[in-house]
């Protein structure tokens, strides 16, 4: 093989070495705007869901929550959800459990 050969062939690896560099490179871009897009969609519903427990929810919260779990199940089904231990668990199908009652303050809690 002659020097040139040499060349060429060492040539042709770094391009393929960059290119599969590159691509790895998108993935993990892809991931990182993906996993932001969830936890923004995340931060906005769950400040609704507490603004709904809390009493503090305008009228058209439902409609809120509706559109961002939907938006939420279209991330989630098209780029996922940005993490890479392989996603979130399925939600389960149904209204969401209703919370159980809240811990026992201090002044509540019966003396030691």
């Amino acid at each position: 093989m002659g020097f040139m050969d040499k060349v060429r062939e060492q040539s042709t690896q770094l391009a393929q070495k960059a290119q599969e560099t590159a691509r790895e490179g998108k993935v993990k871009l892809d991931q990182a705007q993906a996993k932001r897009r969830a936890d923004a969609i995340f931060r906005d519903l769950g400040a609704a869901v507490y603004a709904e427990r809390t009493g503090r929810a305008g009228a058209d919260n439902q409609e809120k929550i509706d559109r961002l779990v939907d938006a939420l199940s279209r991330q989630e089904a098209d780029q996922g959800l940005g993490d890479t231990e392989g996603g979130t668990p399925p939600a389960p199908a149904g209204p969401p459990p209703t919370p159980a009652s809240p811990p026992p303050t201090p002044g509540d809690m019966p003396p030691s």
